[in-house]
This record gives C-alpha cells, sequence and structure tokens, in this order.
C-alpha cells in the first residue's frame, strides 16, 4: 500500500504501477510479447515482481495486457494467485501510427470504471487507475515555491496529461488536431524538456 497523506489519499508516486510509454519503450505493442515486471522498495530494498504478456495482434481488436503475480496475506501468510486481463484501445497519431491506452478493469461500487487512461496502478490486489484507488500525486502537496523545481514540473504535467487524455474523445476533426489535443501535443514536449533538465540535475 502507498503511505498515507494527510489529505486522506494515497499517493501516485508510492505504489507499483504500469505505463503504456514504459510498455513502448520496451517493444511490447509489436504483436506478441512477454516478460517481467520488477520493482524494488525504496526504504527496504525489498523486490516484488509481476510476469505481463501484451497483445496487439489483429484477431484481438486493440489488444491486451494480461497480468500474473502472486500475493502474500501479510495477517494470514495465505498465497493468492492473479491471473487477468486489462483491454487495450487505440487513438490515431497526428503524423500516423497509433497511441495505446488501458481500459481501467475495475468494479468500483458495482460501477464498471472503463476509463481510458495511460497509466494503471496497485493500491490492492488488482491493478486500476488512479480514480478507482483514489489517488492523488505528491506534487499537489508541494508548496508553490517547489514548481521552479524541474521534478515538480515533471510531475505537474504528467498530472495534467492524465486528466486531459480522459477528456480528449475526438483528437482529430476533418484531418485536424482538436484544441485538445494541440494542448495535450505541448504538454508532451514540455514534459520531455523538463525530463531532460532534471536528468541533468541528477
Amino acid at each position: 500500500m502507498g503511505r498515507y497523506s494527510y489529505g486522506g489519499k494515497n499517493e501516485a508516486d508510492d505504489v507499483k504501477k504500469i505505463a503504456t510509454s514504459f510498455l513502448k519503450k520496451h517493444g511490447y505493442f509489436k504483436g506478441w510479447l512477454s516478460g517481467t515486471i520488477t520493482w524494488t522498495h525504496g526504504w527496504s530494498g525489498n523486490k516484488s515482481s509481476v510476469g505481463i504478456s501484451v497483445s496487439t495482434l489483429d484477431n484481438d481488436n486493440d489488444g491486451y495486457l494480461r497480468i500474473n503475480y502472486t500475493q502474500t496475506d501479510r495477517n494470514t501468510d495465505e498465497k493468492k494467485d492473479f491471473d487477468y486481463k486489462i483491454p487495450l484501445t487505440t487513438t490515431p497519431c497526428r503524423y500516423g501510427g497509433k497511441r495505446y491506452w488501458f481500459i481501467c478493469p475495475w468494479y468500483k461500487n458495482s460501477v464498471y470504471c472503463g476509463k481510458r487512461v495511460g497509466t494503471l496502478y496497485k493500491d490492492g490486489d488488482y491493478f486500476a487507475c488512479r480514480h478507482c484507488y483514489n489517488l492523488t500525486y505528491s506534487s499537489r502537496k508541494q508548496n508553490r515555491r517547489y514548481n521552479l523545481f524541474p521534478l515538480f514540473n515533471v510531475l505537474t504535467i504528467e498530472k495534467k496529461i492524465d486528466e486531459l487524455h480522459e477528456r480528449i474523445k475526438r483528437p482529430y476533426y476533418a484531418g485536424r488536431p482538436t484544441k485538445r489535443q494541440r494542448r495535450l501535443e505541448m504538454l508532451y514536449r514540455q514534459a520531455g524538456l523538463s525530463y531532460q533538465r532534471y536528468t541533468k540535475l541528477k
């Protein structure tokens, strides 16, 4: 579980997550590929991992992410196996190609989520979107003066990208990007520049 914040919400930065950007970077959207994602807990050094396979074959429509892992109950030491699929969907990119998204599979209060998101988080038994887990970004809790630092710029822009993605229903009209799509592309460029600045300071 992520640590609790003063506002009563866990922070998205402190829980396990899987992003479509990570899968794309490692070549998972090229047909079918399996692998393992491993996380190292900063304060303890303990490692945890999940097995994944991604299919974007034509007969699977837009495709899916399959996740499998074993989880141990901290109170009873009972082990439980998880194996489930998360649907993928796509939107066209301005200069050709397509961008992949997760469809959140979570049911919250017996209501199916189905949000199109770029990142899934694990703050319980399953991976789901940050809205279903009621997660917040740590950057929201920082003093405004920290926005001057590149790292917090990255976190702030990432939050804006996630929120704008969920509002875009039609990225292009008559072959041209909509106003929100242009705004989204600008945020991506800003995030890239800010991250480059941050890595130079490390």
